[in-house]
């Protein structure tokens, strides 16, 4: 695991100098502490490359250093990420003549590049971000991993390409602009996170997961290379099920318990990661190592049911409860995202990876068993709400016709509130529907906090569009669109944005069995009788490993991985946020009506409105602003990072 940056560029725009990349390569030292390369090839015509590298070891600690080549220097690559199955592809290989002078997972990559072009892809399993630079050819290639696990951002402008596995990296290269993308704010409010491929910048991408880019002679070409038939099989049987997901789950566990370093894994006490470390126990010579943290809050602690996992299986377990210093870790977490990001479990995944760094340098996770077997109790729920759209369109008009705007407003939680936000999302198709559903920001607020200039620049129907062609593919089942909606969207875009940033910041590397992508194909073709069913927590998964389950977790519903926000901006935080969110030269003030904010701020306080999530989203978008222009080994941030 590490972190990779990398710059090309023609005959018509300018190289840059070796402290310049120096710079870009060592702002993603965090990612990889043990040890970094560089590889430059200049040229008389004034073009050249540099590839840059910052090693986190895992595989082959002596051997498998980077930028790394084939046998005569034509092929280069650097590398993010862990291929699982490179000692199975390196037999084949070495019978087709290529010699290999490492042990590394790097090494097998450049001889599949060698040996299959850019369908090489096609043998890997495992998390990546690849770029591959072919100077024969003067290509690059540059891949992500198939579920999005690893970042990969670039820019491009006329002959010149710049990558990097964060945004702070490629922001430190010279003449990339800065203009801060309209759209991207109002997509932040909408989802939480800006989803891929854009970012908060105009001209600065992210590469889609499970897609190619290909550079070469000044022209980008972008493709998808990997696309499951996402529609389940609606003759699958319970018992072939079951078979082929404790074969497949099984296989990929093993496969992510290779290292040469020490490994454990994260324990929640939910289903997933309990089925994980108990699989991890099968193969295991020795008690794994586990590691949860608690908060002293009611409601928001897991650890006494990891702790009760942990006593089932027999690991070594590690517990910390802590009390977080917000003020300081929001400023941490700012830097470290590069751009706006709301989701606040990235306290607590903050907190857990630097606890289990302490110990470990691999930690193996539950990420993904959610979204491919129905662990949301959304996903039901949708599912019922399906049934309303097969009705004849006369009854579902009397149901959801102008008398529901007559229900008066009242407090977020009382019974006419609730029935008519259902009733007015029940007018919308499904994909706008779950767009409505599943963000913190629905038009009507949106509308409300924004201030005219800026409301007139937006429009404010284009954030949804991603959300919504999810929904592309038909699905007779409304349950399954929606979780198919979330395993391209929610997935990615958040859940493992949040564990890769937060891991990579303490030089953690996270493995997630779920999304091996032959789980992923096996667990696609599941009907939803199957994955959903009536008082069943997950029944495809408890059924399958009851074994590894202590009874009491079988049925627990699911707590998520949350911090106490409601409490925090009543309480501890409630000068804070009103102070920096106020104040008269707030950065945010340029976009959203002060106004609005201060009454969104008294809401809460008078407990009218639970708006703990948006203040924490319009806070953390405060302070990326603040101080978004002080990308740079100077920064007043970086000073209170630790790497």
């Amino acid at each position: 695991m590490c972190g990779v940056t990398g710059y090309v560029w023609g005959t018509n725009s300018p190289s840059i100098g070796s402290a310049e990349f120096d710079r870009m390569t060592d702002l993603l030292q965090h990612r990889g502490p043990d040890g970094r390369g560089v590889h430059r090839i200049q040229r008389t015509d004034g073009s050249g490359v540099l590839l840059g590298h910052r090693r986190l070891s895992i595989i082959d600690l002596a051997g498998g250093k980077q930028p790394l080549s084939n046998e005569d220097g034509t092929i280069w690559i650097t590398f993010n990420g862990e291929i699982y199955n490179y000692r199975e592809l390196r037999p084949a290989l070495e019978s087709a003549g290529h010699r290999f002078r490492t042990n590394s997972d790097t090494e097998t990559i450049v001889h599949l590049y060698e040996q299959y072009g850019e369908d090489f892809v096609h043998h890997l399993r495992g998390m990546f971000a690849i770029a591959i630079w072919d100077e024969n050819l003067r290509k690059l290639t540059l891949v992500r991993d198939r579920m999005g696990q690893k970042p990969l951002v670039y820019y491009a402008h006329e002959d010149r390409l710049v990558f990097a596995s964060e945004l702070k990296s490629i922001l430190a290269a010279k003449k990339v602009p800065r203009h801060i993308r309209l759209d991207g704010i109002d997509e932040y409010l909408l989802y939480g996170y800006i989803p891929h491929p854009g970012t908060i910048y105009e001209g600065i991408h992210k590469l889609p997961p499970a897609h190619m880019a290909v550079f070469q002679k000044g022209r980008l070409q972008v493709r998808r290379y990997w696309n499951p038939e996402l529609q389940p099989e609606l003759g699958l049987q319970s018992k072939e099920v079951m078979e082929k997901l404790d074969a497949v789950i099984d296989e990929a566990v093993r496969l992510r318990m290779r290292s040469d370093v020490p490994l454990g894994a994260f324990l929640s006490g939910g289903i997933d990661s309990t089925v994980i470390v108990g699989i991890m126990q099968r193969h295991a010579s020795t008690p794994t190592k586990t590691y949860t943290i608690g908060f002293p809050v009611g409601g928001y602690d897991e650890s006494p049911f990891a702790r009760e996992a942990a006593d089932y299986l027999g690991t070594e377990h590690h517990q910390l409860e802590v009390q977080p210093n917000s003020l300081e870790l929001i400023e941490k977490l700012v830097w470290h995202f590069d751009e706006p990001f709301a989701d606040s479990s990235a306290i607590p995944t903050y907190y857990v990876s630097q606890m289990t760094r302490e110990h470990v340098k691999v930690a193996l996770t539950g990420d993904g068993g959610d979204e491919l077997f129905c662990g949301y109790p959304r996903y039901r729920t949708v599912s019922q709400l399906g049934k309303f759209d097969r009705l004849p369109n006369a009854l579902r008009g009397i149901l959801t016709g102008p008398w529901v705007d007559w229900i008066p407003d009242g407090p977020q939680k009382s019974l006419r509130q609730r029935l008519r936000h259902r009733l007015r999302i029940l007018r919308q198709p499904l994909a706008k529907r779950y767009v409505s559903w599943m963000t913190g920001f629905p038009l009507a607020r949106r509308q409300q906090l924004y201030n005219q200039d800026f409301l007139a620049s937006v429009d404010l129907n284009d954030a949804g569009r991603f959300l919504e062609s999810t929904f592309a593919v038909p699905q007779k089942e409304a349950g399954i669109g929606a979780m198919r909606a979330d395993l391209v969207s929610y997935l990615p875009c958040d859940l493992l944005a949040k564990v890769d940033i937060t891991s990579m910041a303490h030089g953690l590397e996270c493995r997630s069995p779920f999304l091996d992508h032959r789980v992923v194909e096996a667990a696609l073709r599941i009907p939803f009788s199957l994955l959903s069913r009536s008082g069943q927590i997950k029944p495809c998964l408890t059924r399958t490993f009851q074994r590894l389950l202590p009874e009491n977790l079988k049925h627990r519903p699911k707590m998520g991985f949350s911090v106490p926000l409601d409490r925090w901006f009543r309480n501890d935080l409630q000068s804070f946020a009103t102070e920096t969110l106020l104040a008269s030269d707030a950065f945010c003030h340029s976009y959203f009506s002060p106004r609005a904010i201060e009454r969104l701020l008294s809401e809460h306080q008078s407990e009218r409105w639970a708006h703990g999530d948006r203040i924490w989203s319009l806070l953390f978008f405060e302070l990326w602003g603040k101080n978004s222009t002080s990308i740079s080994h100077n920064s007043p941030l970086l000073s209170n990072i630790e790497h």
